[in-house]
């Protein structure tokens, strides 16, 4: 089936909970499946690159292609030729490193059905990279003479999208917000090419923000406005740093205030997911593209600095988490 776009108006946005007083939902019927919950870009032995599906009447949308998400989906119960959305957050390799994977694979499974990516600016210009990169196999197939397979490129459409977009997918509103993973200037030409999206899937019965990667930001703030669910990443600087440190100790002092600058404003400490869950009146926060200490005393430390902005329930995801 082919994804349906519609682009609307103001007025049904106010209908979809983007703002205005949070209401009560009906009864729970779409749920959040965490692939992969690690941070990127250095793998980790017992977390898979950010990836994770929504399930929406029993339709399965993937939301970012972490490395390892063909083989997550397995896990997690679900069919590569059962998936025919993707969104993708931005466009960086820790979240798109599956994709080749999961439209390879699929493809050769005999997924000849249209897939279609919704992602920021440069997707278009990343999948047709992925889509010659399948010809050599798809031109050989299985090796037989005389026999011809499908085009690749027949297979993959891609929309873009900058921000600010509000969409009908299926049975879903969603709606796209530019967050704060760059901080290139407004209008810029880094700014229109290259963008980082956070989403909200408005189903008939749940409301569901991701945040994929972002600093704090108004436009993800007012986004998750009474979500019923908000994942967000969340970083541990400090932890982060000493990391780099150890496994890069000679790394330039120039390259290494590049970075401190980049995890300090643009991904979300555990007070400012708290901070932003409080302001935005969530219901509930799911960690996930998780950068910090593994142990149970560093998460309880975690959801501790969340809950001093944040009542509600927290939780540090795990993979193949349901939600």
């Amino acid at each position: 089936m082919i994804s349906a776009i519609r682009f609307l108006p103001v007025a049904a946005l106010l209908l979809a909970g983007g703002v205005g007083p949070c209401a009560a939902q009906s009864a729970r019927s779409a749920s959040f499946v965490t692939l992969g919950t690690m941070g990127g870009p250095i793998p980790s032995p017992t977390r898979h690159q950010p990836s994770n599906v929504l399930i929406d009447h029993s339709r399965p949308y993937l939301v970012d292609a972490g490395d390892g998400v063909a083989d997550q989906l397995a896990r997690a119960g679900i069919s590569l030729l059962a998936v025919d959305t993707v969104f993708l957050s931005h466009l960086h390799f820790d979240h798109t490193g599956g994709l080749a994977g999961f439209l390879g694979l699929r493809y050769q499974a005999g997924g000849s059905s249209l897939v279609t990516i919704y992602g920021p600016p440069g997707t278009k210009r990343m999948v047709d990279g992925l889509i010659a990169s399948m010809q050599p196999a798809a031109e050989a197939s299985y090796g037989i003479p005389g026999q011809r397979s499908v085009a690749p490129e027949t297979t993959v459409k891609v929309i873009e999208l900058g921000g600010g977009e509000t969409i009908r997918v299926d049975a879903m509103t969603v709606k796209a917000a530019q967050n704060t993973h760059y901080s290139f200037a407004p209008g810029s030409a880094e700014d229109v090419r290259y963008r980082s999206l956070s989403f909200r899937f408005d189903t008939a019965g749940r409301s569901i923000v991701y945040t994929g990667d972002t600093g704090p930001s108004s436009a993800v703030e007012q986004l998750a406005r009474c979500a019923d669910l908000l994942v967000s990443e969340m970083i541990d600087v400090d932890a982060t740093v000493a990391n780099v440190r150890r496994n890069a100790p000679d790394m330039p002092a120039g390259a290494l205030a590049g970075m401190v600058q980049h995890l300090s404003t643009h991904h979300l400490t555990p007070d400012q997911v708290g901070e932003l869950a409080a302001r935005a009146g969530v219901k509930r926060v799911v960690v996930t593209h998780f950068v910090g200490t593994s142990t149970p005393a560093a998460e309880a430390g975690y959801l501790a600095a969340i809950h001093r902005g944040f009542d509600g329930p927290a939780t540090i995801a795990s993979d193949l988490e349901r939600f």
